[in-house]
């Protein structure tokens, strides 16, 4: 027998054994992770046109002029006069219009139904596009592992939604009650479900946007003080927005229309004047929109110390999401003075609430970037 090389088992080994093969966390996880962010990201727009669409028809006094849910057929809007004629007649029965728009012609109130109309359509569409893409994405297997239940929640939460719609404008569509305008508090829960609905999508898109190691890697660096604080301060704007659907419901932003004072004095006059007290702060125009003016104070002083706290990130990206946070809450303390002094003129009033979206959605950022930062070189300093 020859010799052999002391190195040839071990050669022999190295043949047989397999090749190392990367990115094995994200193996049969990955799915359509492209196409399912790129959906995603049509519903984030779409439920910020619902959002800005909603704000329109609430501004234009338009909401209660579809006096009726009708999910499926509601979606044929009137095809002839007769028709027109018969949706105007409905809207006649009830209190705004036999309060507050007697004046109205059939062409003023196309105008206002239109606005409902489009609004509910949106809404529509929202749902369908969620459908196919859910369904879609499911029967071909391209959801990746964890996701199911995370894609379906933006459905589900969006047929809840449509409910509580309807549940909203049937609190104004009344006879003999006084009512010219939905109940604040379920307008703040309309709109308080719809940011909750764009918080989850935006928390998706950011998700998706990153490989499932990557994250897994980035969260071993995750900062866990910004990210409370940031938490801390979602949840604190979230109690703004909140704020800000009761001072719409009742028009509260036209109450008092000098700044820094209300009515001359801190403290509006007679902010308890309502029997019993509780409902002073739904139903009282001074003192809701007070409430309204020291949260948007507080709120402000709690993202100064955010963006204070940010700026000593080690990561670049967290800290121009602070920033970002930091220039949107300043120029929405300057437009919400603005609309107060203004008497809230409906341009005014719509941008804010447009400002507000994106406060939401650059805190989310800001918050995701604290438990998952991206590590940047020391030339990218």
């Amino acid at each position: 027998m020859s010799k052999r090389s002391i190195f040839e088992e071990v050669e022999g080994e190295k043949k047989d054994t397999p090749a190392v093969q990367p990115g094995l966390i994200d193996r049969g996880r990955g799915g359509a992770r492209k196409a399912i962010r790129a959906w995603l990201m049509v519903l984030f727009a779409l439920v910020v046109a619902m959002i800005v669409v909603g704000g329109l028809t609430r501004l234009t006094d338009s909401g209660l002029s579809i006096t009726e849910w009708r999910p499926v057929t509601g979606a044929i809007p009137p095809m002839s006069e007769v028709e027109w004629q018969s949706e105007f007649d409905k809207y006649k029965q009830i209190d705004q219009w036999r309060i507050q728009n007697q004046w109205m012609e059939l062409s003023d109130f196309k105008e206002i139904y239109w606005w409902e109309w489009g609004h509910r359509q949106l809404g529509r569409v929202m749902g369908l596009i969620w459908a196919i893409g859910f369904l879609g994405f499911l029967v071909a297997r391209k959801i990746p592992a964890g996701w199911t239940t995370r894609l379906a929640l933006p459905g589900i939460l969006g047929g809840v939604q449509g409910a509580i719609g309807w549940w909203m404008v049937a609190s104004g569509v009344t006879q003999g009650e006084g009512m010219t305008a939905v109940a604040s508090y379920r307008l703040a829960v309309h709109l308080g479900l719809a940011f909750v609905i764009l918080g989850f999508i935006a928390w998706y898109v950011l998700m998706l946007g990153r490989e499932e190691r990557e994250l897994m890697q980035a969260r071993r660096a995750k900062e866990a003080k910004l990210f409370s604080l940031s938490t801390g301060l979602m949840h604190f704007a979230f109690l703004q927005i909140l704020l800000g659907a009761l001072v719409a419901g009742i028009d509260a932003g036209r109450s008092y229309t000098d700044w820094p004072l209300m009515g001359g004095q801190v403290i509006p006059p007679n902010p308890f004047m309502i029997e019993p007290l509780w409902k002073n702060f739904f139903e009282n125009p001074g003192l809701v929109q007070f409430i309204h003016r020291m949260a948007g104070y507080l709120l402000f002083a709690f993202g100064v110390v955010a963006w204070l706290r940010g700026r000593g990130s080690a990561h670049t990206r967290t800290r121009f999401a602070f920033n970002a946070v930091f220039a949107a809450l300043s120029v929405q303390v300057l437009l919400g003075i603005f609309t107060v002094v203004y008497a809230a003129p409906l341009h005014a009033a719509i941008t804010h609430q447009i400002v507000a979206i994106g406060i939401w959605a650059l805190i989310l950022r800001a918050r995701f970037l604290s438990a998952y930062p991206i590590a940047t070189s020391i030339k990218d300093h």
